[in-house]
């Protein structure tokens, strides 16, 4: 199987947040914002394993200001690491005031995808091409972040002692 560059599966999308897409306060409620990560998300992971991707984890999902009504929401997606069958995905969002061309950093998460084959199981995907020091950073992160989510699996799977 060929490797592939981080540049090749990048994936970039916007979302317009209309009334409807917000909480009372008027902020862009987190569920729609989800579900527009998921797909971007998971675009990124298709175009590295090029098959079906099912969601196997989000494991961070960090709220750090809010997008308001108006406004523009720029999604990007970059694949940060892979495994046999898994890869993790960093998605960072911007929101964009269209009036004053202000960015802000509003969210980041890392989601965990599985390439499905033909047979309905988890199948091999490419390795990852790490073409710059960004990219090799965020492959650091995304192995030290790996571990930790096993850690946890195991604990969790661990007969209670409640």
């Amino acid at each position: 199987m060929k490797e592939k560059k981080v540049s090749e599966s990048r994936a970039y999308t916007t979302y317009r947040v209309l009334p409807q897409d917000t909480n009372p306060a008027g902020n862009l409620h987190g569920g729609v914002l989800l579900k527009q990560l998921d797909l971007i998300a998971a675009t990124c992971a298709m175009r590295h394993a090029r098959k079906p991707v099912v969601t196997a984890s989000i494991d961070r999902m960090n709220f750090l200001r809010p997008a308001y009504v108006g406004e523009l929401i720029n999604l990007h997606a970059n694949v940060n690491m892979v495994g046999r069958t898994s890869m993790e995905i960093g998605v960072r969002v911007e929101a964009e005031n269209l009036l004053t061309g202000e960015l802000r950093h509003t969210n980041s998460a890392y989601l965990t995808f599985v390439a499905i084959g033909e047979d309905g199981k988890p199948s091999l995907v490419p390795q990852l091409v790490l073409e710059t020091g960004v990219d090799h950073r965020r492959n650091k992160e995304a192995v030290e972040r790996r571990a930790v989510r096993k850690q946890e699996l195991v604990r969790e799977r661990a007969p209670s002692t409640d």
